[in-house]
């Protein structure tokens, strides 16, 4: 049993966690990225850093193959990990979005936030 460090984030870490696949760590900051990470030894992969806001949270497609984000400006951001590239922008809230879920199935995005709605995407 060992533990090991994981660090490059510029601002407290507001969530963490483990792809279905357990393949990938993603973590969300305060320094307005999303960190990817191998979910076996802990190596940094690759930073996002499309929000211009703080980020609130991260959420993985089924398939592990899409990362979902939130931030406090008001959008979400889609990842395509395979590529380490923005695959879509989710725009749609009038203030910060606090949640977020992908549907079992992968096809459809959820969230909620500041400004009080919910709100949904399908592909």
């Amino acid at each position: 049993c060992g533990m090991g460090r994981m660090t490059g984030h510029q601002a407290l870490v507001n969530m963490v966690c483990f792809s279905p696949d357990q393949g990938y760590i993603a973590s969300a900051s305060f320094d307005k990225s999303v960190r990817l990470w191998d979910g076996h030894t802990g190596r940094y992969l690759c930073v996002f850093r499309q929000h211009v806001g703080v980020v609130y949270q991260v959420a993985w497609s089924s398939d592990s193959r899409l990362l979902l984000s939130s931030s406090r400006d008001s959008t979400l951001k889609v990842m395509d990990v395979a590529r380490r590239k923005l695959k879509a922008d989710l725009p749609g809230h009038a203030d910060e979005v606090y949640g977020i879920d992908w549907s079992p199935d992968g096809r459809r995005v959820v969230s909620g936030g500041k400004d009080c709605a919910v709100k949904f995407w399908h592909n």
